[in-house]
């Protein structure tokens, strides 16, 4: 238990803990620009449009409400149903392994707090691998 639970007080949100949605904006932001950058995430970004505007804003989108802060996804377009939404991808080991590699990377060079990018990270794996299809 930490000391504002110990003391009565509210845990902060990862969202909180992140730095609310700039910060979560930011961190998905440089995660599509390493998926654009990076030749070891050319499987991964192979998934994805041309033009990455749209999955940046879903992301942040899902990633706010993920992490306790504003359900912006929600809001417009209902439950996430993530894995019925990428069931058109083909999505196996590699894909995984390449989307949290990304995640990762991005987490690391984005100066997220390491306890929290590990929670974060292992948190993400649980859903990364249900999302595999083949």
């Amino acid at each position: 238990m930490n000391e504002a639970a110990a003391a009565g007080a509210p845990e902060s949100t990862p969202f909180e803990r992140l730095g609310g949605e700039g910060a979560v904006r930011a961190l998905v932001d440089h995660f599509y620009d390493l998926m654009d950058l990076e030749p070891a995430y050319a499987e991964l970004r192979a998934l994805h449009p041309g033009e990455l505007s749209g999955s940046r804003d879903k992301l942040h989108w899902f990633l706010c409400g993920w992490l306790g802060g504003p359900n912006h996804y929600v809001e417009r377009f209902g439950h996430p149903m993530l894995r019925a939404r990428h069931l058109p991808y083909r999505i196996g080991v590699t894909e995984r392994d390449q989307w949290m590699a990304c995640m990762g990377q991005a987490l690391r060079e984005q100066g997220i707090d390491e306890s929290l990018a590990q929670a974060l990270s292992r948190a993400l794996y649980g859903t990364a691998d249900w999302m595999r299809n083949t």
